[in-house]
């Protein structure tokens, strides 16, 4: 019977994409969108855009968003036909490589519009962009009366605005008055840009009724976090992060483990470690807080994270669990994405995209 433990690396990071499918069609059921786009930037959050990308085509989606040039280059690659929005604008002098690909523009200044409305001028084809406008964010996009201003003005139709998005603060905090306020704002815009499709709702966004208009754009909850924090979670687990125990001991009480002796036995102790740390993205800051389960049991983190290995307190795990390769569970099962970024002093979103290249990747579908 062939060893369970990964093989190559320590660490074996399994992603369902059946459930990624079945998460897209969740959220698109609770949005009642005429569409429902799919948000893959940070590299599918850390789930691969080569794989992410074409399961969600082939279950339906067609418009993808991405943060980077790079993330969109890579997308276009995966899904040659979508229609790919790239979230933070485009640097200066860098519209070929966007016209290039077929990629689509968030634009959220003055000088964004009219750069790319002038590169839609001299090669004489209207290529399509996003207009951002910013509702509470503060962080990119035209400010509320910069948008209203700009409606109407020839240089919208000239750099293609095919899409009018805003990003929501906090959606999902619980009758937050700073959603309602921007959904109110978002309104205005939308009445102000007649023909044009509006997007508003993030992945939490979509259980607000008030976030509602044609385009929703879920990103976290696709792959498996909560959208609607103190509920239960209503999206399938789309990762698993395993690795295998190399080495069991026993220490006596008074010993210490790892490094600058952080951490000490009260008492006899069984330790097991792990072939994985922060090197492969798992938070440093775990130390102290963490656990895995090992044959079902929760076992506490027993020292620092290090760079590559884990020491795992393992007293109270069955002793059938502690052979040499078999696998201890990080993110999976009880311990899942809110946990496991809770117990680093972070949340969730921050686990997923940091989730490290040298993990053994399998997919399922």
């Amino acid at each position: 019977m062939r060893d369970s433990s990964p093989i190559g690396h320590g660490g074996r990071l399994t992603i369902d994409l059946s459930a990624l499918r079945a998460n897209w069609r969740r959220l698109a059921e609770v949005a009642e969108c005429p569409e429902t786009a799919a948000v893959i930037k940070a590299d599918a959050y850390g789930c691969g855009i080569a794989r992410a990308a074409p399961a969600l085509w082939r279950e339906g989606c067609r418009t993808f968003f991405v943060a980077h040039l790079s993330e969109g280059l890579a997308a276009r690659e995966a899904v040659p036909e979508a229609a790919i929005y790239v979230l933070n604008g485009f640097p200066p002098g860098r519209a070929p490589e966007y016209r290039a690909a077929t990629l689509r523009p968030v634009l959220g200044s003055r000088e964004e519009i009219a750069e790319w409305a002038a590169a839609n001028r001299q090669e004489g084809v209207i290529r399509p962009a996003a207009l951002h406008v910013d509702t509470g964010m503060n962080r990119l996009g035209l400010s509320v009366p910069e948008g209203l201003a700009l409606a109407g003005d020839p240089v919208i139709a000239q750099a293609g605005i095919d899409l009018l998005m805003s990003h929501l603060v906090s959606a999902e905090v619980e009758h937050d008055p700073l959603t309602d306020r921007q959904a109110a704002a978002f309104a205005t815009l939308r009445a102000a840009y007649p023909g044009i499709r509006a997007s508003l709702a993030n992945s939490s966004g979509d259980f607000l009724p008030v976030c509602r208009a044609d385009l929703a754009r879920p990103g976290y909850a696709l792959y498996g976090g909560n959208p609607r924090p103190g509920h239960d979670n209503p999206m399938r687990p789309v990762v698993r992060l395993e690795a295998g125990i190399l080495q069991v001991r026993e220490v006596a009480a008074g010993e210490t483990a790892g490094y600058n002796a952080r951490w000490t036995a009260p008492g006899p102790r069984r330790l097991a470690t792990l072939s994985l740390g922060y090197a492969d993205g798992f938070p440093r800051a775990s130390t102290g807080r963490g656990e895995a389960l090992v044959g079902g049991v929760r076992c506490p983190f027993a020292g620092n994270v290090s760079m590559d290995l884990i020491i795992l307190d393992v007293t109270e795990a069955p002793q059938e669990a502690l052979r040499r390769g078999a696998p201890a569970t990080l993110i999976g099962d009880r311990l899942d994405l809110e946990t496991v970024g809770r117990n680093a002093g972070t949340i969730g979103y921050e686990i997923l995209t940091g989730l490290g290249r040298r993990y053994e990747r399998v997919y399922r579908d």
